[in-house]
């Protein structure tokens, strides 16, 4: 357990009642989200509503996270992490296009599971996960949060269609994932895509889901392929890594904190309603539309 976490725990198991925070908020929206969460079990019921059950398994662990995080972020030990998001949003605006590139599922996601701060490089998923008990979160809920913690976001190259899926392939392991496409966008083969892959959760589904609208690469792989061979060197600083644990910490932190944040911006190059394009290369300023 990091040490900001620690003084979370402590605080908040000694000051409930406390006007710090309101943990009844918490409570509340922990029952109704194990509701939503139970009634995944019932997939018709879901398909007659709209939605996918992996997909609404994650939006509502999301939501939780939302609640929690909105919450914990005003403890004075929770600053470190909230100047760092603050001044991002403050920055990029994100709402999704025309408003801002950085649609709101890809920033959250960002603000939630990547951003690290405190001295033991700490994240909002990491300590929601030591307040689990003083909340009660259901253990399926945990396992969630879990997964989304470790999730990233990473670019796939579009390998064809099944059925209502999409098949994507990780530029970093080779692996083909069945995804199904959240925001309707189905795309087509040869397309790099760049988002954040949620996996399979137990019996509910046997595929991936895109959480985020999908960012299409408008650059060629073979011009990815030399960037990751430039870029390699200052990922594996201090220590040496493989290739694919350098890029898998590329796609989780960037170069700095708001690496991937910059380059959506500057690369930014139009949208429709499903999906965003990009294009240019990270390092290469001139390659991007909107580079100062």
């Amino acid at each position: 357990m990091g040490r900001i976490a620690k003084r979370v725990v402590a605080k908040l198991a000694g000051m409930s009642n406390s006007n710090i925070i309101d943990l009844s908020l918490h409570l509340d929206a922990k029952r109704d989200a194990e509701e939503l969460i139970k009634s995944v079990k019932s997939v018709d019921k879901l398909i007659q509503k709209g939605y996918d059950p992996l997909h609404a398994v994650y939006i509502s662990t999301q939501n939780m996270v939302s609640l929690i995080a909105e919450g914990i972020s005003t403890l004075p030990e929770l600053r470190p992490y909230a100047r760092i998001v603050g001044k991002a949003e403050d920055e990029y605006m994100p709402d999704g296009p025309p408003f801002s590139p950085l649609t709101r599922s890809y920033f959250t996601s960002w603000a939630f599971f990547d951003v690290q701060f405190g001295p033991d490089m700490e994240t909002i998923g990491s300590c929601i996960k030591e307040l689990e008990l003083i909340l009660g979160l259901p253990a399926h809920m945990q396992d969630v949060i879990q997964m989304m913690t470790s999730s990233r976001m990473g670019i796939y190259e579009h390998c064809g269609h099944q059925g209502s899926l999409v098949l994507l392939r990780d530029v970093v392991d080779q692996k083909i994932y069945p995804c199904y496409p959240s925001s309707g966008y189905l795309g087509k083969k040869s397309q790099l895509w760049f988002v954040r892959l949620m996996p399979p959760f137990y019996e509910v589904a046997d595929y991936h889901v895109v959480f985020t609208t999908p960012y299409v690469l408008l650059s060629q792989k073979s011009e990815w392929e030399s960037y990751f061979s430039r870029v390699i060197k200052k990922i594996q600083q201090p220590g040496p890594r493989s290739l694919s644990q350098s890029l898998e910490l590329l796609f989780k932190q960037g170069l700095d904190v708001n690496y991937w944040n910059e380059y959506i911006f500057q690369a930014y190059s139009g949208a429709e309603h499903t999906v965003i394009y990009l294009a240019g290369m990270p390092d290469q300023p001139d390659s991007m539309p909107h580079s100062s």
